[in-house]
């Protein structure tokens, strides 16, 4: 029986590898199959051949009502609700896989219809009422209302903790009162899932999540932002001034809205990482047409070493975070319980994975890919975002490594407690100690134990599977180390943290290729899937070497003086030197 309660990620930060958490690599079956190939060439009759539609709307920063009742009528806004209601039904790993081929074709669009599902209505799949269900689902479902997320205001974007938009107890209705900024779908919206405080404990604010409908009066919405990209998509203010918001539209518990919000987002990366791959597999069709059709010296310019280095690791790229978001979304789809880490990783991955590929890809196109003529420069402005919305990757780093280095804490602390009483309770506490040292040997040693080895990866792939076996140990003594170095000061130290963290996102993308990779040789042979052997062959390299590079620089490193750099540029305000 299949233990949900386990985290791959956070297990193997105390060195455990829980290998059957990750193999087999999942796989949709036949009918599901079916059913999504049908709705992928569905979505690209609808948006194919509307590249200059697309192009326009970018420019104007709107996109027309009449495009939004083709989505409504093609059912995008149904896709995770069920069936029953209206809606596709869709699990997680269907959900993204569809949302991938919508941003293949635009961006823009897929915001639309991920911003809805992913994060606007999923409070309401996670946490609603079947009162609240029945009232709201198949509206949602036809796209009569489309959703929006609301948390972020002026003074609290990462910090969820400083909102300052209250919903005040009247007996029969709760008072909401404040503004939400950069809402995605907040000029077309009509369902609202808006956190508020509802209480003060100890000084600190305690959120609680509601649904509020743009027919409340009070509720209004600002004028459409002009952005940096994704410019077709409706992102607005919304202000909600001494809106009374019904009781029963509280959702989940009461001061319960900080773990509603993580929720949400934890469940909603999925489509993020789906949208990056749809991305991603336009950007290396363009380079590769260009590389092998534009031709310089006599010859296309994708013979030439440095345009194959950009194309082959675009390719590398796309298939790694195609790994790792097809894995983490059956992770939460077969109802794994802990998933937080690895959607937070998946999140970072992509995000940048595909920023990478963006660039690379215009740079391969040349001047041409700067002319807003090819879809290149905008691709780019569209993608930029991915790397702050739903958790900056900055934040998320700091999440990924603290929740490792907490766990380790809590074993250190269990044991040191233990030994303290060793004499009153000597079974407990030889025992501890002797797991501790019989896991630090097997850090320092690598002697093997039940969960030290990745062997349903393919014998094929035992190179990259013992290299991960590795770097796992290693993983396990740098949390370790660095808790016992920093103690409960590790908290601001970000340098580290960063490190500990980069390590990490390595490892599980690493694990979920070696997954797949797997899979495709089982499926196909050996020959058959020689190219994704190559992929894993390129990534375990390159993350092992940047896996090293961070072990060694938990000691030696220059983060002071950087820090002190920084330091005397805020003091000046800017920076110092001059040739004249």
């Amino acid at each position: 029986m299949t233990d949900t309660s386990i985290s791959f990620m956070r297990s193997l930060c105390g060195g455990e590898i829980e290998q059957e958490v990750l193999f087999p690599f999942p796989r949709l079956g036949p009918a599901e199959a079916e059913t999504i190939a049908a709705v992928v060439d569905s979505v690209d009759s609808l948006l194919e051949g509307r590249a200059e539609e697309f192009r326009a709307w970018d420019v104007a920063g709107e996109m027309p009502s009449e495009f939004l009742d083709e989505l409504r009528e093609f059912g995008l806004f149904g896709l995770i609700i069920p069936e029953e209601a209206g809606g596709m039904g869709f699990g997680n790993l269907a959900y993204s896989r569809t949302l991938q081929q919508v941003a293949r074709h635009d961006a823009s669009v897929a915001v639309t219809v991920g911003a809805h599902s992913s994060i606007g209505m999923r409070g309401l799949k996670l946490y609603g009422t079947e009162e609240q269900k029945a009232r709201y689902y198949e509206k949602l479902a036809r796209g009569e209302m489309i959703a929006a997320f609301c948390l972020t205001e002026p003074g609290a974007g990462s910090d969820a903790a400083s909102v300052r938009t209250t919903a005040i107890d009247r007996g029969d209705h709760f008072l909401l009162n404040g503004s939400k900024i950069w809402i995605t779908n907040g000029g077309i919206a009509d369902f609202f899932t808006v956190f508020a405080r509802t209480a003060e404990v100890d000084g600190k604010g305690k959120l609680s999540a509601f649904i509020v409908t743009r027919d409340m009066p009070g509720v209004s919405v600002g004028p459409h932002e002009d952005k940096m990209g994704l410019r077709a998509n409706s992102t607005t203010t919304v202000t909600f001034e001494d809106v009374r918001v019904p009781k029963e539209n509280l959702l989940g518990p009461l001061h319960g809205g900080f773990k509603v919000a993580m929720n949400i987002l934890n469940n909603g990366r999925s489509g993020v990482g789906g949208g990056t791959v749809g991305a991603m597999k336009r950007l290396i069709g363009l380079a590769a047409q260009h590389a092998t059709q534009r031709k310089q010296f006599g010859q296309p310019i994708g013979n030439f070493g440095l345009i194959k280095q950009k194309v082959g690791q675009m390719v590398v790229d796309c298939y790694a975070t195609e790994a790792a978001v097809t894995l983490t979304a059956a992770l939460t789809d077969r109802g794994y319980e802990d998933t937080s880490v690895e959607s937070a990783i998946v999140k970072i991955f992509s995000s940048e994975a595909l920023w990478r590929t963006a660039d690379e890809a215009l740079q391969t196109a040349g001047g041409g890919g700067y002319m807003r003529e090819l879809p290149y420069e905008r691709i780019l402005r569209d993608c930029r975002i991915n790397r702050i919305w739903e958790g900056t990757n900055d934040i998320l780093r700091l999440y990924i490594a603290l929740t490792a280095l907490n766990d380790v804490g809590q074993r250190l602390k269990e044991m040191s407690s233990s030994l303290k009483g060793i004499f009153d309770h000597p079974i407990k506490g030889f025992g501890l100690l002797y797991d501790y040292a019989r896991r630090r040997a097997n850090w320092a040693t690598g002697l093997p134990t039940a969960k030290s080895s990745l062997s349903k990866a393919h014998l094929a792939l035992r190179p990259q599977a013992e290299l991960f076996e590795d770097l796992t140990r290693d993983l396990a003594a740098m949390a370790d180390r660095l808790l016992r170095k920093h103690g409960k000061h590790i908290i601001g130290k970000q340098f580290a943290t960063r490190r500990l963290a980069d390590v990490m996102i390595d490892l599980y993308v690493l694990a979920c290729v070696l997954s797949r990779v797997t899979s495709a040789i089982e499926t196909k042979g050996l020959d058959g899937a020689q190219a994704e052997l190559w992929v894993a062959q390129v990534f375990s390299g390159q993350a092992g070497r940047r896996a090293r590079s961070n072990f060694r620089q938990i000691d030696e490193n220059e983060d002071e003086q950087v820090k002190s750099l920084a330091e005397h540029a805020y003091e000046r305000q800017g920076y110092a030197w001059d040739i004249l």
